[in-house]
């Protein structure tokens, strides 16, 4: 079993983004489970959202503590709240940041990879420039820094599944995939 946690903000399209990588592992044939948690419902409040994938059923139901990938999408939420926690040895950070993977200066124990989603989700007119929706760049970057999903499969997911503009949404994951 394959375990992901994304930590998001309110409005940023954490949830959705469980929901599409969900989506896109099933169009795989993989058993997947995915559900957030959250506090209060507000924009920019502290998002979790989780996703397990395996061959064979899940019979798991619990958050994932100790994720094999961790997706951070805002990066504030770092100084704020303990997302490495669980991380396992080996595991591989994916920070939505403008600054290089070194600037955060996490343990070398993990593999740290940086991608401006926002930017990318901007040039796309996904979101707000002080509230980018950032899923879909993510999705697609994850697709290529994990190998573990293809992006053929990552697209038709946003295809169908995107609540709102999904040429757009799509067009940011590519963007993303080629960008990493």
């Amino acid at each position: 079993m394959i375990e992901f946690r994304f930590h998001s903000r309110g409005g940023q399209g954490g949830v959705i983004a469980g929901k599409l990588l969900a989506v896109a592992f099933n169009k795989e044939n993989k058993h997947v489970q995915t559900f957030p948690t959250f506090g209060v419902e507000r924009r920019a409040a502290p998002v979790m959202t989780f996703v397990r994938i395996d061959d064979k059923p899940i019979r798991i139901r619990n958050q994932v503590y100790e994720p094999d990938i961790l997706v951070i999408m805002d990066p504030s939420l770092i100084k704020f709240t303990p997302v490495l926690n669980g991380l396992k040895d080996g595991g591989t950070i994916i920070v939505n940041s403008e600054h290089p993977p070194e600037y955060f200066d996490f343990p070398k124990k993990f593999k740290t990879i940086t991608l401006n989603a926002s930017a990318i989700a901007l040039s796309h007119k996904l979101g707000s420039v002080t509230q980018p929706i950032v899923n879909t760049a993510i999705l697609g970057a994850l697709a290529k820094i994990t190998g573990l999903i293809s992006i053929d499969s990552v697209t038709a997911a946003v295809k169908e599944e995107s609540p709102v503009r999904p040429e757009d949404n799509v067009a940011a994951a590519l963007e993303a995939y080629n960008a990493v």
